[in-house]
């Protein structure tokens, strides 16, 4: 059989800061090697007009779901299957399979394997339309320099995971509906045989929180310490005090933390049930809870890592007043970057229910809507308009990453030009970040 494997773009236009899919790599492993397989990057690469394959699958996420779509119905013929996986068809899988014959929910591991073994035995004809995964699998090796991912321009980070699913149950957060069954941990020396075997010199743990508790978190630190690479990852607010974690990252190669602030505010926090963050502003002896906060942020400096922060603004207490705050906080604090989004309703989550019970929704599916556009309002805040949310968030993304803001950040924290790596890193994401929001505000889906 030739099966074609397509990650489908959000967008038309082709972007900077597109990295390695590691669902590729798991693909490819898990494909019996008699069948010719072939993987297209939407994000970087044109896909054909036509397919002329047996099986056309897709790897689909929200902000892509109405392109994906499109591409289906394109490529759809009698002779071939067309097959939909990942966040979106998770979720929302009777939608999917409008314009695919095939869902897969949940891990690829448990899912495509199967799928595959029904196709070969029963021929364009498999047993059930939807597969779905039980999120039982072992996280097994995945091979670094795969060649899925040759002749393709990816940036110079090498992608690796060491375990699926998150601790917390954020309110916004769509990685429950994926991964319900808590946090799976992959075996370390699994992880450090594809650190060591990694072409790239930097890489990037995609983990969606990198702590689940600081025993296994130092094991893992102490044992890719010897690889002598540089690393980043996206990890939770709660490890900023724990100064043995900070040092035994540093030492190990950690050199940047995305961490999601989310908000400057109590009650939004509660709303999000961030309860990490909560921990940290109400922890402090000193007066007033943003006190506290950066303390937590210049505690992670002391360490010489820099800091990506994350913010979700538009809950119910905040208001386009609150949005210069967090703006104004983050310059302060000179982040080394900095994400300022629009609450994103996303299908699959506590918000998204509640939004839509509550009569919130701007567009009944705003993935599927001709009339929206990256950055609005997707829902209608209780303190502000619509459009006091897109122009504030519009505003914060824009002066951010002014060239005086980025070079005042620089020089404003050392961590940020201490080292040549450091200084590499903060300016080469800061161009991208400020060519992506220019290139993607206001576009359509």
């Amino acid at each position: 059989m030739k099966i074609a494997f397509i990650k489908v773009n959000m967008m038309y236009s082709k972007g900077k800061d597109a990295l390695k899919p590691l669902v590729f790599a798991v693909i490819e492993r898990l494909t019996p090697k008699e069948h010719e397989l072939v993987f297209y990057d939407e994000r970087i690469e044109n896909v054909p007009d036509t397919l002329d394959a047996d099986i056309i699958a897709f790897s689909v996420e929200t902000f892509a779901a109405r392109h994906a779509y499109e591409l289906a119905d394109k490529y759809k013929r009698e002779d071939n299957l067309i097959v939909m996986g990942g966040f979106h068809p998770t979720a929302l899988e009777e939608e999917a399979l409008l314009h695919a014959d095939v869902v897969l929910k949940g891990d690829a591991e448990e899912t495509w394997g199967e799928f595959i073994k029904d196709v070969e035995e029963n021929g364009l004809k498999p047993a059930k339309r939807v597969y779905q995964a039980e999120n039982k699998c072992v996280m097994s090796y995945v091979n670094p320099n795969s060649s899925c991912y040759e002749s393709k321009k990816y940036l110079p980070l090498a992608m690796v995971q060491a375990s699926r699913g998150c601790k917390f149950n954020c309110d916004f957060c769509s990685i429950k509906s994926l991964y319900p069954g808590g946090v799976r941990q992959k075996d370390i020396e699994n992880v450090v045989k594809e650190i060591s075997e990694c072409k790239e010199k930097l890489l990037f743990f995609i983990d969606d929180n990198l702590f689940l508790n600081e025993e296994s978190a130092i094991e893992l630190f102490r044992a890719i310490k010897p690889l002598k690479k540089k690393w980043a990852c996206q990890i939770s607010l709660e490890i900023a005090f724990r100064d043995e974690l900070l040092k035994e990252m540093y030492e190990s190669g950690c050199f940047m933390v995305l961490i999601g602030f989310e908000s400057l505010n109590e009650n939004n926090l509660e709303i999000m049930k961030k309860s990490a963050n909560l921990g940290i502003l109400r922890g402090g002896e000193k007066s007033g809870n943003i006190a506290h906060l950066e303390e937590a942020i210049k505690n992670i400096y002391k360490h010489n890592i820099m800091i990506y922060g994350m913010f979700v603004l538009g809950y119910d207490y905040d208001t386009a007043d609150s949005i210069r705050d967090t703006y104004e906080f983050a310059v302060k604090n000179n982040l080394a970057i900095a994400n300022f989004n629009p609450l994103m309703i996303l299908p699959g989550t506590p918000l998204f229910e509640r939004m839509k019970g509550e009569g919130r929704l701007r567009f009944e599916k705003w993935w599927l809507d001709p009339g929206y556009r990256y950055g609005d309002a997707m829902y209608f805040p209780k303190a502000m308009s619509p459009d006091e949310l897109k122009d504030g968030c519009r505003n914060a993304r824009f002066s951010f990453n002014t060239y005086r803001n980025i070079f005042k950040r620089m020089m404003g924290e050392r961590v940020n030009h201490r080292t040549l790596l450091n200084m590499s890193v903060f300016l080469a994401i800061n161009l991208i970040s400020r060519s992506e929001i220019h290139r993607k505000q206001g576009e359509s889906l």
